[in-house]
């Protein structure tokens, strides 16, 4: 529960900055770390803060991109309706996911540490969130989709190793497993919790 706390919150980071221009991906999230650092601790109140964030998300992260793979080997049975219909849901689901946990976070400082190019797709950026009073030093690393310099998009985060987009997926697996293969019990997971 903390470490997918940690997905939506860290995910949340990416949403600051609406990359426009080619940057080195290290870059990118120091900027997206310094921008956040000054809208958690700004006195918006955090509606306020919701609502532009979640404007940015849909140009700053791969929405799209992580709904399908959370879902797996269910996404080849989807027809085309239900998958509109998912890709909405898991969007509302998302942005709602990260969005309600900003009160826990006031001031993040996050040190980039290392980059490391693991193809022309794909490059790792590796920080560290600074121990606090609360919370312990936290490794974290941001898997950034480069395919298009001109516009990197976050992809996935490992904190302390795990992967966050898998934790999803596992527990999307599960709903559908538990109930016969049907997926319609997520979109009725989803939906609940959207209208909580």
């Amino acid at each position: 529960m903390i470490k997918l706390k940690l997905f939506y919150f860290f995910l949340f980071l990416t949403l600051i900055i609406s990359p426009s221009k080619a940057k080195e991906p290290s870059e990118l999230i120091t900027e997206i770390v310094n921008e956040a650092s000054k809208i958690l601790s700004s006195k918006d109140p955090v509606e306020s803060k919701i609502i532009k964030l979640n404007n940015i998300a849909e140009t700053s992260v791969d929405i799209d991109g992580i709904s399908m793979y959370v879902l797996g080997k269910y996404r080849k049975n989807l027809n085309e309706d239900e998958k509109i219909k998912y890709k909405k849901l898991f969007k509302s689901y998302f942005l709602k996911s990260f969005s309600s946990r900003l009160v826990d976070y006031s001031d993040p400082k996050i040190n980039v540490i290392s980059e490391k190019k693991i193809n022309d797709k794909y490059t790792i950026v590796n920080t560290i969130l600074e121990e606090t009073s609360k919370n312990p030093e936290i490794k974290i690393d941001w898997r950034i989709y480069t395919k298009n310099p001109e516009r990197p998009i976050i992809r996935d985060l490992m904190v302390e190793g795990l992967s966050l987009a898998r934790t999803q997926k596992e527990e999307f697996k599960s709903i559908i497993q538990n109930n016969n293969g049907d997926i319609n019990f997520l979109f009725k997971s989803l939906e609940e919790f959207i209208i909580k």
